[in-house]
């Protein structure tokens, strides 16, 4: 399909719709990003063609000053209308004209996929959300010292050996925190692990939270050991900041010691992928244009991201 360059602003805004998939910094908030991206949109549509200021009715009356400058006065404001000059009412695209929402939000320590639905692609965004697909993050602990509230940048409150701590021994336990939750998502259904109906249950696919207050876990695993530092892998929904890192400091105390998250990343958000997030200087009108193509031809290679069967995860009656 060939591509046509576009100079009038106006073409550009009314196909200003969908997914965009921005690259967050760590120490970064939600807001904060959002403001930055809506800004570069509005700074590159006005740099474009805009729109000429409205013509006045040529039968609208004029009051004159009596003075020289009426003649002066009268041909200015039969031509054009001052009122709707930029000089006078502003940039012709502000901020608030553009409709925005994230997705998911992100916590201010994690950094990774964000995404954001603008415009029509509100639609899109909730139903995206609705469905609650599984985000997977890698988190960074060091061993070593705990932390007041188990993230960086905070007080440090406990310090201990980690030297009898092994790969071997992170992924056994890995393993076994994986099975408990898998294990702990059917008892909620009411459904013995061992039974056909957890079969067939398994087999119509992912089984999901009632709302979006209950997080689950669904893969955990060890993929990087450099002492004091150990990464790990991380498949969830409907997770938080704060309890990844609780879950390391969990971790860390059946391990006889403590650590804290020094790094959080979401590398992926259902099809969306990390490597095609939009990195920070990237963040103006043409990247932003491209970013939101690449997003739609995801959609659509992937339309259950949108309307999808869930099973529902809920307690037993």
């Amino acid at each position: 399909m060939a591509l046509t360059k576009v100079y009038d602003a106006a073409t550009v805004f009314k196909h200003l719709n969908g997914i965009l998939n921005v690259y967050k910094p760590a120490g970064m908030k939600v807001k904060h990003v959002r403001n930055a991206v809506l800004s570069n949109i509005c700074k590159g549509l006005n740099e474009m063609e805009l729109r000429e200021p409205r013509k006045l009715a040529k039968d609208r009356p004029l009051l004159g000053t009596g003075t020289a400058a009426d003649s002066v006065l009268h041909n200015i404001a039969s031509n054009t209308d001052l009122s709707d000059h930029i000089l006078a009412a502003g940039p012709r695209y502000m901020p608030g004209d553009i409709r925005c929402a994230a997705v998911s939000s992100l916590g201010d320590h994690t950094s990774g996929v964000l995404l954001f639905g603008i415009n029509k692609g509100l639609k899109q965004s909730s139903r995206i959300q609705r469905n609650r697909p599984v985000r997977v993050y890698h988190v960074t602990a060091r061993m070593g010292t705990a932390t007041e509230d188990h993230l960086p940048n905070s007080r440090i409150t406990v310090r201990s050996n980690h030297r009898h701590v092994s790969a071997d021994r992170i992924s056994g336990l890995a393993a076994s925190m994986q099975a408990s939750h898998q294990r702990k998502m059917y008892e909620l259904c009411g459904v013995d692990l061992q039974t056909q109906a957890a079969y067939e249950l398994a087999c119509k696919g992912l089984i999901r939270p009632k709302d979006n207050t209950q997080p689950v876990i669904y893969g955990i695993k060890l993929i990087h050991f450099e002492r004091p530092h150990f990464t790990l892998e991380l498949h969830a929904m409907n997770e938080s900041e704060q309890y990844m890192a609780a879950l390391v400091h969990d971790m860390a105390i059946e391990l006889r010691t403590v650590a804290h998250c020094s790094q959080l990343r979401c590398i992926r958000h259902a099809h969306f992928d990390v490597t095609d997030s939009l990195l920070r200087h990237g963040w103006h009108l043409p990247g932003i244009i491209k970013n939101m193509r690449q997003q739609r031809d995801i959609l659509e290679a992937n339309p259950q991201l949108l309307d999808q069967e869930r099973i529902e995860l809920h307690a037993a009656s």
